[in-house]
C-alpha cells in the first residue's frame, strides 16, 4: 500500500519569530518617530541673512569697483588697438613689406588678446567674488550653528529648498541678533505667515 508524503506545516516557533520581528520593527519605528517629534526644527534663508550683513554690502561695493576697473582696462585696450590700426593704415604706404608683416602680426596679437578679454574678466570677477564672499558665508554658517546649539534645534534647513516640511521655526531673527544685525521692517513682515481667509 502506497503512502502519500505529507508536508508538515511550518513550526509555530518560526511563525512566532517572524511575528516578533515585525512587532519589534514597528516598536523601533514608533520610538524613532517619537524622538523626531521631540526634535526642534528650524529653517532660514541664507540669502536673506547674507543680504543684511554689513560685510556683504562692503563686498558688493568692492566687487563693483573691481568690475569697473576691469572693464576700463578692456576699454583702454580697445582704444589702443583702434589707434594702432589707424596709424598702420596711415603709415603703411611708406613701409616695406617686411615691416608691414611685423605690424600686422602685432595688430593681430592685440586683437586676439582683446577678443579673450571678456572671458578673462568673468573669470577674474568670479575669483574675486569667491574671495570676498567666502569669509561672509563662513561667519553666517557659524552663527547658524551657534543658534542651533544654544536653542536646541536638531535641524535647520535652507528655507528655499523646502517644499513640504513639518512645522518649524524661522530662525533668521535669532541669527541676526547673534550677529548684531537689525532686520529691515520689510523682511520682518515677510517672515510672518500669510493671513488665511476663512471659507464660508
Amino acid at each position: 500500500m502506497a503512502y502519500q508524503t505529507v508536508h508538515a506545516p511550518k513550526p509555530k516557533k518560526q511563525q512566532m519569530k517572524k511575528i516578533f520581528s515585525v512587532a519589534f520593527f514597528a516598536i523601533i519605528l514608533m520610538a524613532a518617530s517619537q524622538v523626531n517629534a521631540q526634535n526642534k526644527i528650524g529653517f532660514i534663508s541664507t540669502e536673506e541673512l547674507i543680504s543684511i550683513m554689513p560685510e556683504a554690502h562692503k563686498a558688493d561695493s568692492n566687487l563693483q569697483q573691481y568690475r569697473g576697473a576691469l572693464y576700463q582696462n578692456a576699454q583702454d585696450k580697445q582704444e589702443a588697438l583702434e589707434t594702432a590700426i589707424a596709424k598702420f593704415n596711415k603709415d603703411s604706404a611708406t613701409m616695406s613689406n617686411s615691416v608691414k608683416d611685423v605690424k600686422r602680426g602685432e595688430l593681430q596679437k592685440m586683437l586676439q588678446d582683446l577678443q579673450q578679454e571678456d572671458q578673462r574678466i568673468q573669470q577674474q570677477l568670479q575669483q574675486r567674488q569667491q574671495e570676498l564672499i567666502g569669509p561672509i558665508n563662513k561667519k553666517a554658517f557659524e552663527a547658524i550653528q551657534a543658534i542651533a546649539k544654544e536653542n536646541g534645534y536638531a535641524y535647520i534647513f535652507e528655507k528655499g529648498a523646502l517644499l513640504v516640511a513639518p512645522p518649524a521655526d524661522d530662525v533668521l531673527q535669532l541669527v541676526a541678533k547673534k550677529l548684531n544685525i537689525k532686520i529691515p521692517n520689510q523682511q520682518q513682515n515677510s517672515q510672518k505667515p500669510p493671513a488665511v481667509t476663512p471659507t464660508k
